[in-house]
């Protein structure tokens, strides 16, 4: 078995918020496996490990550029907050926004060799890159980008730099901005209960199971009649599917929902508004950073510990 380190410990528990002992336990069953650790602790503590799953690790920026029926959404990293307030980094942001949204460009690369000049760095979007590196001392890398050109109308939101969201809809424009604002907010995976990733379906599925099955040996354990293989696979569906709604746009209810029950396909039900699809970037979303205060960490709690 791999030996469980304390940068493999922190790792795991930056991505949980599940304590030190538990994460190392995880590890440790998991032989390793960080994947499955986060699997293993969501089955013994339940939802409360995965709350900070979406943590951001990475510092960067969001940027959109959007006119009538085209529109552009783009993260590009850099390695601290104090670069993602740089105002040339962020000019550099906000052109390759409206690059995307202009020139329709088929990945990174190909944005890269578009033409850019800024800060007297040129002639292509990649020299600008480079120039801006040596200029503030940072690394700095177009991450990912998504273009809109369907026909449709498009609705965008920003949260600062660090979220940002488009929807593509037809309908009002109010009710579709509306949305977007309640997908800054709520994170869904997919639009529809049916447009959820099946490597998602399929994980919150397992992880049901190992729940159902603990809880079921805890029920034996303490005396309590087995349950059937019916009733425990009703439980399974019945956690995969409210998985689903609460993961799915549609299902969601509604931000700013008076009664606290409307979902979000009734209020655009109710607008004569239908969203056609969306993207959401939360700036770092899935990269890890370097742990550097773990040890810290560690003897404080120790200190603490020491202090009871």
């Amino acid at each position: 078995m791999p030996a469980i380190t304390a940068s493999m410990v922190a790792e795991l528990r930056a991505k949980t918020d599940a304590p030190m002992m538990e994460c190392k336990k995880a590890l440790t069953e998991a032989d390793g496996d960080m994947g499955r650790a986060e699997e293993i602790l969501r089955v013994k503590l339940g939802n409360k490990a995965g709350k900070a799953a979406a943590r951001v690790t990475a510092e960067g920026v969001i940027a959109a550029s959007v006119s009538g029926s085209t529109g552009a959404l783009i993260e590009v990293n850099c390695e601290t907050d104090f670069v993602s307030k740089n105002e040339s980094f962020l000019a550099f942001v906000k052109s390759c926004a409206d690059l995307v949204a202009a020139s329709n460009p088929a990945d990174a690369a190909a944005l890269s060799a578009l033409p850019l000049s800024q800060d007297g760095f040129g002639p292509t979007v990649e020299d600008v890159r480079k120039g801006l590196i040596g200029k503030i001392g940072e690394n700095m890398s177009i991450r990912r980008f998504k273009r809109y050109a369907g026909g449709g109308q498009l609705a965008h939101y920003l949260h600062g730099t660090r979220i940002g969201v488009v929807v593509e809809f037809d309908g009002d424009a109010v009710a579709a901005k509306d949305v977007a604002m309640h997908v800054a907010a709520m994170k869904p995976a997919a639009l529809s209960s049916a447009d959820v990733p099946a490597e998602l379906v399929a994980k919150e599925r397992k992880i049901a199971a190992e729940k159902a099955a603990e809880d079921a040996a805890a029920a034996v354990a303490a005396g309590k009649a087995p349950q059937s293989a019916e009733i425990v696979a009703k439980r399974v569906e019945g956690s995969v599917q409210k998985y689903l709604k609460e993961v799915s746009l549609l299902d969601q209810v509604f931000v700013k929902a008076a009664d606290g029950k409307q979902t979000v396909g009734q209020y655009l039900k109710g607008a004569g508004t239908t969203v056609r699809g969306f993207t959401l970037y939360v700036v770092g979303e899935g990269i890890e950073k370097k742990v550097d205060d773990f040890a810290a960490e560690v003897a404080a709690q120790v200190a603490a510990a020491k202090g009871q």
